[in-house]
Parts: structure tokens; sequence; C-alpha cells
């Protein structure tokens, strides 16, 4: 049984995700694929994450979504779901901008084709991997791994 998300896994989750803050991103009601969008990430917001989209995405109309996270080491997995909603504050949408984002949005912030998307998350289940030395000596050699060594599985708020 997978246990209740608690501070330890939800830092690890952060921190992981900081590093490698990239997220496939799929509106629940459609038949598409997800597609690989980079989160804007606010040490100061709690449960949401915020991405910066042409207006004609395939995610752009926003509703309840699932985001899949794997992070650069594949020391953190994640499945998000909530709500993907237009971002409307200026003052977050500044704050967010950057050099980078510049460089896929050439027109600058106030483009009206770019769109700033909130996705707050309602729930997710997180993976953590921290298999250790004996665990990789096992993989190596087609040992066996005991799962209860081998990471934790949460669910909860993020």
């Amino acid at each position: 049984m997978e246990k209740q998300m608690d501070r330890e896994i939800r830092k690890t989750f952060w921190n992981a995700f900081h590093s490698s803050p990239v997220v496939m991103m799929r509106l629940n009601e459609t038949a598409g694929h997800a597609e690989p969008m980079t989160a804007q990430l606010d040490k100061e917001a709690h449960h949401a994450i915020w991405f910066f989209a042409k207006r004609g995405n395939r995610i752009a109309r926003g509703g309840k979504a699932m985001g899949q996270v794997a992070t650069l080491r594949h020391d953190v997995f994640a499945s998000l779901s909530g709500l993907l909603v237009e971002e409307t504050d200026p003052a977050v949408r500044t704050k967010h901008w950057s050099h980078a984002t510049e460089a896929w949005f050439p027109n600058g912030k106030d483009d009206p084709n770019v769109i700033m998307l909130r996705f707050d998350i309602d729930d997710a289940e997180v993976w953590t991997a921290h298999i250790g030395v004996k665990g990789a000596f096992n993989l190596l050699t087609g040992r066996p791994i005991d799962p209860s060594q081998a990471g934790d599985h949460v669910l909860g708020a993020v």
C-alpha cells in the first residue's frame, strides 16, 4: 500500500523537479498525446506551476489535465492531476518571463499569441528511486532488488 505524501517526499519532489522542470502535459478530455512543457516554478507557490504557450497550443484552452514528470537523474517520477487555467495576472507573467522564454517567443511577453497557463495541482502520485550501491550492483548482475529498499511511492498533494 502506498504511503501518504509527507514533508520529506514533497521536498524531494520539488528539488528534483526544479533541476529538471519539464513535464509532459495533456488535457484529460482530449484524445491527443501529451507534450513536453517547461514549467515555471515559484518557491512561494504551493501546488501550482506555470507554462508559456502559443494561444493555439493543444493545451491552451485549459481544463482538467494530467502532467507526467521524470526528472533528469531519474530519481523522482510523478503523475500530477489538476486544473489548467489561463493566468491573467500580469505581475505573474512578468515574474516568470526570462531570456530562455523569449527564445521560444521572440515577440516578447506582450505578444497576444502567447498565453500563460497555471496548473493548479490537486493530487499527485510520486515515486522516488534511491536503490543505493547494493541495488545498482543487483541491477548490473540480474539479482533481485528488494522493493522496500528501492524508494518510496506516495500519494497526496505536492
